[in-house]
């Protein structure tokens, strides 16, 4: 078992890749916990939880809304939950948002933790402590930022995750490696009978490996101001393709991170050979998807974009494999990039 902590101004994240999942109990108060999962994961593993209070919500995007969040303080409400009370979300990347998200505006804030039962979560979205809900067409528009007290991360749980989302999350763990990592994106080329055979010691080290990356960057930048944007690699376009053409997660931001490998190869920044096997790898796992966003929709869902200031907007660039470069460009000429993609398909 890897101990990864996180540490920022007033908290310290704990990160415990490769422990039982079950060993959550011995980490919780022994009263005021409620849990909150979804149907999928309830129906798996509902019967092994830690006995407090079960929460369950439906499976997917769909339930990243406010009247959600709203739902669920009510039920925190009548169960008698106060300030000294503790969320614990065991789910994916939707139930920890959920949940951080609740923990953090509940009473102005109380404890959470979070049990990760999908890759996507364990590499990314569970470390760090973003959270948030979608707004109409608009995705986590609406969030902030609260450290879970601690995450485990246990790949036994990857057994029982259906192909597409193991998929979806295999899409962060290559953008970790891209944006960070060279040696972690030889691994991954290096290991797909492994990896698509869900090896736990292997998945164990990808995973340490990635948290240990997003780690360093959120102790340095917890707030995203400045180094922690290169981990938006490939989602400024990659929301847009989520939010217009419904796909999982990871396929949208491969999918964009494909669109930026080829911007930056445009911008000079890139070496035609990287391109080509930033690409490669992409398409070996078969995560890039086929979209086709007309003008007037690209056009709206990249002027969303949280990552825009003004005219302007903090684009992620790569100028190796494991060295990512954010640069100011104007809003149009991502727009513009993207129609001369969709075009030339």
């Amino acid at each position: 078992m890897e101990k990864i902590t996180i540490y920022t101004p007033g908290s310290a994240s704990e990160i415990l890749v490769g422990e039982n999942w079950e060993s959550v109990k011995k980490l919780l108060p022994e009263n005021g916990v409620v849990i909150i999962t979804d149907d999928n994961v309830n129906h798996l593993y509902g019967q092994r939880f830690p006995g407090f209070p079960v929460f369950s919500v439906l499976p997917g995007e769909d339930s990243k809304k406010l009247e959600i969040v709203e739902h669920l303080a009510e039920k925190l409400l009548k169960e008698g939950i106060d300030r000294n009370g503790f969320v614990l979300a065991i789910g994916g990347g939707v139930v920890c948002d959920l949940a951080g998200f609740l923990a953090s505006i509940y009473m102005r804030g109380i404890r959470c933790g979070y049990v990760s039962t999908s890759l996507l979560s364990q590499v990314d979205a569970s470390t760090g402590g973003k959270n948030g809900v979608n707004l109409g067409g608009t995705k986590n528009i609406l969030g902030n930022i609260k450290q879970p007290e601690f995450v485990i991360c246990d790949p036994s749980l990857m057994k029982t995750l259906p192909v597409q989302e193991y998929l979806s999350g295999l899409a962060e763990l290559i953008k970790t490696a891209v944006i960070g990592d060279a040696d972690l994106f030889i691994m991954i080329e290096q290991n797909y009978r492994e990896i698509m055979n869900r090896d736990y010691d292997l998945l164990t080290t990808l995973i340490t490996r990635s948290v240990k990356f997003k780690a360093a960057v959120v102790s340095e930048d917890e707030k995203e101001t400045g180094l922690r944007r290169v981990l938006n690699f490939g989602h400024t376009y990659g929301h847009a393709i989520e939010m217009q053409v419904s796909v999982k997660h990871g396929f949208a931001v491969a999918s964009g991170m494909e669109l930026a490998t080829e911007f930056s190869f445009e911008k000079e920044l890139l070496p035609a050979s990287e391109k080509e096997k930033i690409i490669s790898l992409l398409n070996k796992f078969g995560l890039i998807v086929n979209h086709k966003i007309p003008d007037d929709q690209i056009e709206q869902l990249i002027l969303h974009d949280k990552k825009k200031s003004g005219t302007d907007i903090n684009f992620v660039f790569i100028e190796a494999i494991g060295k990512a470069a954010v640069i100011k460009v104007k809003v149009g000429e991502v727009i513009d990039f993207y129609k001369r993609f969709r075009d030339k398909k």
